[in-house]
């Protein structure tokens, strides 16, 4: 991540597992730390909303709708707030399920998340508006018939496997 000490300039910088960076010339210190993303869980009688993803990481591959938290958001604010803009959808009634740890390669910088996914029932399918630069296609997928080996995610096909499960 860092060549260079970003105070001094020093060539001397170390990490430590690479989350921990340290200039021992000036005392620097930086920690990077677990990127907060959220994914939510929409189903409808027996069936669950998994979207196709436009672009990498995963083109082409389904995902479920969510991202990355923005600073001052809550988990429940940032989902919400990723279903509207992914799928022209309100709603806010989210149900915490589980979280996973998972890697999300984007522009050659690996991020190391906390994927915290919820879960909502809706009474009846929405009509969606899909963002086409983040969405290739939405589908309903029965949950006994998922098929985990096309979901993008390690973290997203383990909470998919563990709320069909139960």
């Amino acid at each position: 991540m860092f060549n260079f000490c970003p105070q001094c300039r020093s060539a001397n910088i170390s990490t430590i597992n690479g989350s921990e960076y340290r200039c021992p010339d000036c005392g620097f210190v930086y920690y990077h730390n677990t990127a907060s993303a959220v994914a939510g869980i929409i189903t409808c009688d027996n069936a669950m909303l998994v979207t196709q993803r436009a672009r990498n990481p995963g083109k082409g591959m389904f995902d479920l709708p969510g991202g990355f938290v923005d600073h001052g958001e809550s988990l429940e604010q940032a989902l919400s707030r990723e279903v509207e803009e992914e799928l022209g959808l309100t709603l806010t009634d989210w149900q915490y399920f589980v979280s996973l740890p998972n890697t999300y390669r984007y522009t050659d910088v690996l991020y190391h998340t906390c994927d915290a996914v919820f879960s909502i029932e809706l009474s009846s399918r929405p009509t969606l508006t899909p963002e086409a630069s983040e969405i290739l296609q939405v589908h309903w997928l029965e949950r006994d018939k998922i098929d985990l080996t096309t979901i993008a995610f390690p973290s997203l096909r383990e909470a998919i496997r563990r709320f069909c499960r139960r």
